[in-house]
């Protein structure tokens, strides 16, 4: 799924429940330097995770600043949204089993075409496993 962040947003507001936004930072590990950006190869690792619900961050320059403050080591955004029910959005305590699925997910290759990935600068990226 490729989507801009904004177009993200726009997405989690419309829809019928209200939403949590996962995010998981991750940064490239095993990279040879001397190969073209698309023929590289490695594996991605998790670095941090945090959930927001969507007027939390409406603006990806804050987001980016606060994982910053952090971490600046991360390269890459995982995004998922969790639905709400009763027209009660999910809580950080919810949100945590699914984080920890991310993070999983990531770091076994599985599943990983489920989220919207980001690069830093806030452009759509697609990730191929091997």
């Amino acid at each position: 799924m490729s989507a801009t962040y904004n177009e993200l947003l726009a997405m989690a507001n419309e829809q019928q429940q209200p939403q949590r936004l996962l995010f998981l930072f991750a940064k490239p590990e095993g990279n040879n330097p001397k190969k073209s950006k698309k023929m590289q190869r490695g594996h991605l690792q998790p670095i941090m995770c945090v959930d927001k619900l969507p007027e939390e961050v409406q603006k990806f320059e804050s987001l980016v600043a606060e994982a910053d403050s952090v971490a600046q080591d991360w390269q890459f955004i995982f995004i998922a949204a969790l639905s709400g029910t009763d027209g009660t959005a999910p809580d950080t305590e919810q949100a945590e089993p699914y984080l920890n699925k991310m993070t999983n997910d990531l770091v076994t290759g599985n599943n990983i075409a489920n989220y919207v990935v980001l690069d830093r600068a806030g452009k759509p990226i697609e990730m191929m496993v091997n």
